[in-house]
């Protein structure tokens, strides 16, 4: 069981512990992907842990872009958290239905907004329900709750950005993908995007980093899977994915190992792949 960590990761014995603290606001950050033909929003509704608030990935989100859920503006951010009840003094924890996938990225934009009182439930909704704990389907009974936010521009990354990273090997690009998307062989799931990966990146699976059960492995199994992909951890790191969800699940991981100078490409692959003037690389590293 990893160790409860209010920042990081808790178990479900611990959220179950601390269920009705007055001051703890729990959420359910389910996002599926196009392709798997699920409704987040209506299986929240349908079932729940008792008192979570939707955070709804797709809408809280830059939709002034054309890439899909990109961090909002920090307006939007503090608008949509309080109309939710959730505020200064929270402390919150965020889950979701696969069990450890979305709410990661959940977890990464609180941090980019400087809120550090944010913990993703490890094992997820499944775990939860798999131990015969509550759920319901009532709305949430919401106070409002004033946020301060403090956006941390270090935490994020664009393509200018990235693209010096990997030309001057300054940072660590860890990519999320699976080995087959990373080095190529398979194609990408939206249309018109070229395969393989950023020159200079290396390939850390999120799945790699998780139990069978989706729960996040021990801080010395999680070292374990960065030194068998050759990420060289003494450089500040760069996270990347598809689209900037499951990107969020290394820096996750480098959070539990006391690595903090890790920030994410919010663009991904989606734009990566779809820049013309960029370059590509297949293969392995």
């Amino acid at each position: 069981m990893a160790q409860d960590d209010p920042k990081t990761l808790v178990s479900t014995d611990w959220l179950a512990d601390h269920l009705k603290d007055p001051d703890l606001r729990v959420l359910d950050g389910t996002y599926f992907m196009p392709a798997e033909g699920r409704d987040a929003k209506a299986e929240y509704e349908a079932a729940h842990i008792p008192g979570a608030r939707f955070f709804d990935i797709e809408d809280i989100a830059d939709n002034r872009s054309d890439m899909p859920h990109m961090a909002p503006p920090v307006e939007k951010f503090m608008s949509r958290l309080r109309q939710m009840g959730v505020g200064d003094g929270h402390q919150v924890v965020v889950y979701d239905t696969h069990g450890l996938f979305s709410a990661a990225r959940v977890w990464w934009m609180f941090r980019l907004m400087g809120q550090d009182n944010i913990a993703v439930l490890d094992g997820g909704f499944p775990k939860w329900l798999a131990e015969d704990r509550p759920a319901e389907d009532l709305p949430p009974l919401v106070r409002d709750r004033h946020m301060t936010v403090r956006r941390r521009a270090e935490m994020v990354k664009d393509v200018t950005q990235v693209s010096a990273a990997s030309k001057l090997q300054d940072y660590t690009i860890l990519d999320a993908r699976s080995p087959g998307r990373f080095t190529g062989s398979e194609p990408e799931p939206r249309e018109g995007m070229r395969s393989g990966h950023i020159p200079n990146s290396r390939n850390v699976h999120y799945k790699t980093l998780l139990n069978g059960d989706n729960t996040m492995k021990s801080p010395d199994e999680l070292r374990a899977v960065f030194d068998a992909a050759g990420a060289d951890l003494s450089k500040p790191v760069i996270t990347s994915c598809g689209s900037g969800v499951t990107a969020a699940i290394i820096n996750l991981a480098l959070e539990r190992i006391g690595k903090s100078d890790h920030a994410l490409y919010d663009g991904s692959w989606t734009e990566w792949g779809a820049f013309p003037t960029v370059p590509v690389a297949t293969g392995d590293v």
